[in-house]
């Protein structure tokens, strides 16, 4: 399975676009590693727009035909738009996580304890 290398990724299966320098909104979302590994997802909800979310808390859930999983964020900040077409046809996010799949975009006030896409592989092959 391979992970985009531009994107940052979180050890509960997030990725964010977050690089030095990147600018605000960042846009985060799930891997395709969860996504594959939750099945068919039939129903997402997503935080609020506005609502403050914190590094690795919950801030939201996705449900599949297996279960159902709490989604966290990847980032600190506030929540300044989510995409509507994940809440209406989840399965884009299985269809295509890193790009229509999205799920919310974050201004960022800190982000911590993230891995490069080599480290998040190394993760999902050990795990």
């Amino acid at each position: 399975m391979e992970f985009p290398d531009n994107l940052l990724y979180t050890v509960e299966h997030e990725w964010v676009d977050w690089t030095p320098g990147t600018q605000d909104p960042l846009t985060c979302g799930i891997t395709s590693y969860a996504a594959d590994a939750l099945g068919d997802i039939v129903y997402v909800q997503l935080p609020e727009v506005g609502a403050q979310v914190v590094t690795n808390s919950v801030c939201g859930e996705l449900e599949s035909t297996k279960s159902v999983s709490d989604l966290f964020s990847p980032v600190t900040g506030e929540v300044i738009e989510v995409n509507s077409a994940v809440v209406d046809d989840p399965a884009i996010v299985n269809n295509d996580p890193y790009g229509a799949g999205w799920l919310f975009k974050v201004r960022v006030e800190s982000a911590e304890n993230l891995l490069t896409a080599a480290k998040y592989a190394e993760l999902t092959q050990s795990g």
